[in-house]
């Protein structure tokens, strides 16, 4: 067999995969009865059922989830260009995903429509086979391939810059090339990733440094420009290594990993909890029990695998700090020097992967009521123990992801706001930022959604059931 045959088989294969979605969406479309009527927003354009903040990876599963609902009305909006969504092709600097490749996502259990079944029909069965983990680039092209075959309706280069009320509705003001616009909405779903909750933090001695020796893993990094560079990174998760690892592929002439921690986090809680019960019922339990096991799994933070440390350690270039924070940092004309508790580094660039500050107030769609978002420090205090200040820090979330006030009757259209990302761990655990979870959390979102709007329109369903008179069957009288 040539390439070109090759191809045209692959090519083939998708086509008759996507037949076979199309046939298993129509068979498994009951009930298919619509229920939602269209409302009309106050500058009179008919407002959206429901808009999803974030096109990756839990925005396109909740749409899915909504449309199989048959609630049609919808939009999903993203500040990045198409194809530019979620992190798989902007600071995901992992070669492949950490998850095994046999976890489901936004197929929410849908055989045909699986990551598995993509790549056995673009690649082949034997491929799929020799797989042992998903490249990230076919990730992110399964999920553009997601979005098309499901027929996902998004609005790219959109981003979301304030909510407020509007007569029952809420207002989304959107900013785009085309200047800022409202939309209306009667729910909206705020699947963000790991910005939702704030910005990314820097160590204070890092952020004192000058723009041009350091950055957040998140930003855009010139890595080529790090070749012969003495790099720094500060942290010891899964991404510091990614970040490390590149910078060294790059041609850095040393690396140094500053671990705050005596050893480094080689446990995957993540891969414990992965788990039917745990995923599904988490956040049924009460509050002592949620904050007793997420306080546990945070406090252990996220390890990384063999093949990430590797990537770094077969670089002689590369050293690896324990026991290492970082006290001090000052710039100076060779450099920038680093001070920890063993001593001193000199380095020309400082690469930070410490995770994210929860400052709701500093997302600007969530500023407006931002202050009166209940958090779990309002609604829970943990025995001495266990208390972490920046787990308090969370949003305390409704059974169906909703925010929740602080102060009762201030702002309650907030309740139409669902927040569907990392800033959902403290109470469903992993959700809204885990491929793991995607299969229980986004029913159970969902759920909660339709739920809203069932209640909401539960006056005019009883009318219209009052209303139903559309006979079955034709009794005739007996001859």
């Amino acid at each position: 067999m040539n390439a070109a045959s090759g191809a045209a088989m692959k090519h083939d294969g998708l086509s008759v995969l996507e037949s076979r979605i199309a046939a298993d969406l129509d068979r498994t479309a009951h009930p298919r009865a619509p229920w939602l009527k269209p409302v009309t927003g106050p500058d009179g354009t008919t407002a959206h059922d429901v808009i999803i903040v974030g096109a990756g990876q839990s925005g396109l599963a909740t749409a899915f989830g909504l449309l199989r609902s048959r609630v049609d009305n919808i939009l999903v909006l993203d500040k990045a260009p198409a194809g530019q969504e979620g992190p798989w092709r902007s600071y995901a600097r992992m070669h492949t995903l950490r998850s095994p490749k046999d976890f489901t996502g936004p197929d929410l259990d849908m055989p045909s429509l699986t990551y598995q079944s993509w790549h056995e029909a673009k690649f082949g069965l034997e491929s799929w086979q020799e797989l042992t983990l998903i490249e990230k680039g076919h990730w992110a092209d399964y999920l553009d391939w997601f979005r098309h075959v499901v027929g996902i309706p998004v609005r790219n280069e959109a981003e979301v810059v304030d909510i407020a009320p509007a007569g029952g509705l809420l207002a989304v003001t959107i900013r785009s090339g085309r200047g800022k616009q409202i939309l209306h909405a009667r729910k909206l779903v705020l699947a963000t990733g790991q910005e939702s909750m704030g910005d990314w933090s820097l160590p204070a001695p890092i952020a004192a440094l000058p723009l041009s020796r350091r950055a957040h893993c998140a930003e855009p990094i010139d890595f080529a420009a790090l070749a012969g560079k003495r790099v720094a990174v500060i942290g010891a998760g899964a991404s510091a290594f990614d970040n490390a690892a590149t910078a060294l592929e790059a041609g850095a002439a040393a690396v140094d990993l500053f671990c705050r921690r005596p050893e480094a986090q080689v446990v995957q809680p993540y891969r414990w909890l992965t788990f039917r019960g745990f995923l599904r019922h988490l956040g049924d339990l009460d509050d002592a029990w949620r904050w007793r096991f997420m306080s546990a799994i945070l406090a252990l933070r996220e390890g990384f695998p063999q093949a990430t440390y590797d990537r770094c350690a077969v670089h002689d270039a590369f050293r690896l700090h324990l026991g290492a924070p970082v006290l001090s940092a000052v710039d100076g004309a060779g450099g920038a020097e680093l001070v920890v508790p063993s001593g001193s580094v000199d380095v020309d660039f400082v690469i930070c992967a410490s995770g994210i500050d929860i400052d709701l107030s500093a997302r600007p769609e969530l500023s407006r009521f931002a202050r009166n978002i209940a958090s779990w420090a309002d609604r829970y205090t943990p025995p001495e123990a266990e208390r972490d200040d920046r787990l308090g820090r969370f949003p305390y979330l409704g059974d169906d992801y909703a925010l929740a006030e602080r102060v009762p009757g201030a702002t309650p259209w907030i309740s139409d706001i669902h927040l569907f990302s990392i800033a959902s761990t403290m109470s469903f655990g992993a959700s809204g930022s885990s491929i793991n979870a995607m299969t229980t959390a986004v029913p159970r979102l969902v759920s909660g959604l339709t739920r809203g709007l069932f209640r909401a329109d539960v006056e005019r369903l009883w009318d219209e059931f009052r209303a139903y008179d559309e006979p079955q069957a034709v009794v005739r009288p007996p001859a």
